[in-house]
Parts: C-alpha cells; structure tokens; sequence
C-alpha cells in the first residue's frame, strides 16, 4: 500500500472540486435508487406484468451482486481507469432504462433488465472505491460525502411520490430513466483518480485480498450487519400499517432512519474511535434495535428506534469503508469493493429469504434472527480488531 509520503498532497481548490462533483455524483446515483425502489415495481404492474414476473424481476438486482459485480470491478481495475468505468455504467444504465421502458411484455422487460443490471450494479462500489482513492489523494473524510446519496435518495423517493399524483403510473418508467440520464451526465465531471505506477500495481495481486483473514473479516462482518436489515426492509411498513398506523407517519418513521443516517455521516470526521470499533458499534445498536423491535413497541418507541439506523447502518458504513482504506491497497480496492458487495449481497439474499420463512411463523420475531445476525457480525469484527490495528493505515483515511 502506498506510504503517506508517497501520496500527493492536492491544493485546496482541487480538494474542493473533487469533493463538489463526487457529492453531486452521489446524489444523483441514489437519488435514480430513491425513484427506482418504491416505483418500478409500481410500473411493472401498471404495464400488465403479473405478480410472479414482478417477483423475478425485482430479484435480478441483487442476483447480479455477486455474480457479474465482481468481474465488472476486476475489468476495471486490470485497466486502472475507474473513471471510465463509472462513466460506462452511468450511461449503459440511462440507455438500458431507457430500452425497458418500451418494453411492456414479461419476458422483453426481465432480458432488456438483466442487461441493464449487469453494468447498473457496480456502479455504487466502483464509486465507493473511486471516492477511498480520492479520500486518500485529497486529504478528505468519506462521511461527508457519502451523505449526499442518503439525502438524494429522499429526495428521490419523495418527489416520485409526488408525481406518482400527476403521471399515469405506466409512465413513471421514463423519471427513473430521466434520474438515470441526469447521473450519466454528472458523471462526466468526475476528475480522474486512477495513474498509478506499474510498479505499485504489481505489489499485490487482487487474489491475495482473499486470502487475507482480516479482509474476510470485514467483508463478513458488514456483511451480517448490513444484512440484519433484511426483514427492516421488507416487513417495517406492512408491520406499521397492519399495527393501524397511517401513510404519513410510515414515511415519517421511514425518514428518521435515513435522516439519522445522514446526521452520522457528516459528523464522521470528528470521529476518534478506530473504524473497527465504530463496526462493532454500529452491530450492538442494531442488536438492541432489532430486539426492541420485536416487541411490537408504540409509534413513539419507534420513532426513537428508527434513530437507530444512523448506528446500524450509517455507523457500519463508515467504519468498513475506513478499515478498506486502510488495510485495502489502492490499485485493489474496486475488486475490494466488488467482493464487499458480492458477500452483503449473498447474505442478504439469503436473509430475505430466511426472514419470509421465520415472519410466516413467527412475525415481529423475525427480528431475534435480525438481532442474533448482527450480534455475529459485531463477534467476528471484536475478533479481528486486533490483526485489523496491525495493518499499515493510509494518509487521510477520514473513516
């Protein structure tokens, strides 16, 4: 990994631009994620595709996480031009959108979205591990940047929401299209991060990331945490509205997640624990937020709950992208980030699942198995503090 010495210390304004136009990024990526999740399967529907076709279809994002994410990251990476990358995967989205969009039949929609998905899907880690290089480069705290996806993903889904009033529901396909068009063109400002020698890229082959104990350890353990937010997911708002509470306090308690979360992102910089403490934090409180949730607890128990969120998922956020900076060599940390992505999103394919199968029985108690999942991802990470402090720490990781 390179030394601190070796990094280039960027000028202010450069520093200041590259963070400008990576945030803008950000929110324009998820902002597209904020108008797709609560609204495509709204479009697929108002199109005439059944039920079991919307189920395979809303399912290939997460197929293509750990199947074709990985080599689009690698691809990447062999060509050292993560820009280029991110800029392909912008555009093929918008174009692929696009193209299932005039599709209106099952089978047209699920090839012409597989397609989409292939080169949609690494797009969030490829840009996760562009901005860690430009962490490093510029001197900045990923925190602060990362906040802007959280606060464009509300943005996004509110004002779908509202539309969702003004445009026919088989339309709604051409704003997630136009999102996906606008953060084609935001990705053009990404100033490069990629250049380095041969000989650093040379140090240490991407399969060596495999074999490092303390890497597993903390793609696993993110892996658990994050995935301990799979019944969250599906089950919260058919819970809440079976419990008799409204729409309007649903997306209130929704938001208070997500505000929590951003609240935790722009404070990171003040942050003085070590990143794999903050994992371990952030695993207890989605303990203690998943048992208090199993209790079926009143709205304003919930709404203090839903706090939580900042903790168990903002908080491990920032900790696993703080232990990747440190202990992940750069001219490896796509690859990094794809294998990161492709473990969360086996494991929280295999948690949805396993979560549908315990809520039939069991209902809120679902959340005991949420509960003992982030309990283990907080074991596995306390176990691999120690190897993980040993590990040579870049300049200007910021978590």
């Amino acid at each position: 990994m390179p030394s601190e010495s070796q990094i280039p210390i960027a000028s202010q304004a450069a520093s200041r631009r590259f963070a400008a136009r990576l945030a803008l990024f950000y929110g324009a990526i998820f902002g597209l994620l904020g108008a797709y999740l609560p609204f495509f399967p709204v479009w697929l529907e108002a199109v005439g595709i059944d039920a079991s076709w919307i189920g395979i279809i809303t399912a290939v994002p997460a197929v293509t996480r750990f199947t074709v994410l990985p080599f689009v990251t690698g691809l990447a990476e062999r060509r050292q031009s993560l820009r280029n990358a991110i800029i392909i995967t912008a555009f093929a989205t918008a174009l692929g959108l696009t193209v299932v969009g005039t599709q209106h039949q099952a089978v047209p929609v699920f090839v012409a979205f597989v397609a989409t998905c292939c080169l949609w899907t690494p797009m969030a880690p490829l840009t996760d591990a562009y901005a860690l290089r430009g962490v490093s480069h510029y001197g900045l705290n990923y925190g602060p940047l990362r906040l802007w996806g959280s606060a464009a993903f509300v943005v996004g889904a509110l004002a779908c929401g509202l539309l969702v009033d003004v445009i026919a529901p088989e339309h709604l396909i051409w704003v997630i299209a136009v999102v996906a068009g606008l953060s084609a063109m935001a990705s053009l400002g990404l100033r490069p991060v990629d250049g380095l020698k041969k000989a650093d890229v040379m140090q240490r082959g991407a399969g060596a990331l495999l074999r490092d104990p303390g890497f597993l350890a903390i793609i696993l353990a993110s892996a658990l945490i994050q995935g301990s937010h799979a019944a969250y997911y599906i089950f919260a708002s058919i819970v809440w509205k079976q419990s008799g509470l409204g729409g309007l306090t649903i997306a209130g308690l929704w938001s208070l997640g997500v505000l929590a979360e951003i609240v935790v992102f722009a404070l990171s910089p003040r942050f003085k624990l070590s990143p794999a403490v903050l994992v371990v934090i952030g695993a207890l409180s989605a303990v203690a937020r998943w048992s208090i949730t199993a209790q079926e607890p009143p709205a304003v128990v919930l709404a203090v709950v839903q706090l939580a969120h900042g903790l168990s998922f903002g908080l491990t956020q920032v900790g696993t992208m703080g232990l990747l900076v440190r202990n992940v060599p750069f001219h490896v940390m796509a690859r990094g980030q794809g294998y990161l992505a492709a473990c969360g999103g086996i494991v929280a394919s295999c948690a949805s699942i396993l979560s549908g199968a315990v809520f039939a029985r069991y209902g809120q108690g679902v959340y005991y198995f949420m509960a003992a999942m982030a309990l283990s991802g907080a074991v596995v990470m306390w176990l691999a503090r120690h190897r993980l402090a040993d590990q040579p720490h870049s300049a200007a990781s910021g978590g």
